[in-house]
């Protein structure tokens, strides 16, 4: 479904920085990956560029075999601070049925898809509230519904549930994992939380410090149906933790071509 070949980006400006370099991997359909990585070294910009907002310095990004050069139509993003992606004089309801309103959808089939994804996230009794009204793991349900609505070919995330806290944040993993299983959806999540992407993911791509290469492409061999305590005690989960966690710590990756250059 998506395939990122030799993708690099480097940011204009009066000192020139290099923020992703030489990334390829591809996504099949109905899968859920993980992108894991250092603080500030990219992720961010690359989820950017595979969505369209940014055109990348090198490289190309391809969805169902076109190239991207804009934002597509079935792609839907979810991002961390759900607190400015949602409109706070729209209802629940309204948020969610906004990005319909530019399709050739009837009212009809809009309210439709939109009672569909409050029911998905488990917010159909507060379809008449405002963002205000909700608390911050409510108002996140809210902008996964909304992406959900459309039915997107590929979501992409970016920290989703680092603004929530530590028991909601396990509710949302949880809530994206059955509902990605449920209806088959291809997910790219990006995060910093290692516990997190082994956790979500069927495969983890690792990154490298600034500017980000991928050192690793690991494959999570974890039951589809997982639980927030009996998986992350299992040997499989603590393996594969550290496994990352060694990644991300090797001195080895805290590289930079053109520090080094």
């Amino acid at each position: 479904m998506l395939e990122v070949a030799g993708l690099s980006h480097r940011y204009a400006g009066r000192e020139s920085q290099l923020a992703v370099t030489d990334l390829s991997f591809s996504v099949d359909a109905g899968r859920l990956v993980c992108i894991v990585g250092p603080s500030g070294c990219g992720k961010s910009t690359l989820l950017r560029c595979i969505a369209g907002l940014i055109r990348a310095t090198e490289g190309t990004v391809r969805l169902h075999g076109d190239e991207v050069t804009g934002v597509p139509a079935d792609l839907a993003v979810v991002f961390q601070d759900y607190s400015r992606s949602l409109f706070p004089w729209l209802s629940v309801a309204g948020n969610v049925e906004f990005p319909l309103k530019s399709t050739r959808m009837s009212r009809a089939e809009r309210r439709s898809r939109t009672d569909e994804a409050l029911e998905w996230v488990g917010l159909s009794g507060a379809r008449r509230k405002y963002p205000w009204q909700l608390s911050g793991g409510m108002q996140q349900r809210v902008s996964i519904a909304r992406a959900l609505a459309s039915r997107p070919a590929l979501l992409l995330m970016d920290e989703p549930f680092a603004s929530v806290d530590a028991q909601t944040r396990f509710e949302l993993e949880d809530l994206l994992r059955r509902v990605q299983r449920e209806h088959g959806s291809t997910v790219l999540l990006v995060t910093h939380d290692i516990d997190e992407s082994v956790y979500l993911g069927d495969r983890v791509l690792v990154l490298s410090k600034s500017p980000a290469s991928i050192v690793a492409d690991l494959t999570v061999d974890l039951p589809s149906e997982r639980d927030q305590i009996t998986t992350r005690e299992s040997g499989e989960f603590v393996k594969l933790r550290g496994e990352v966690a060694r990644l991300l710590q090797n001195r080895e990756l805290a590289h930079s071509p053109e520090r080094n250059a």
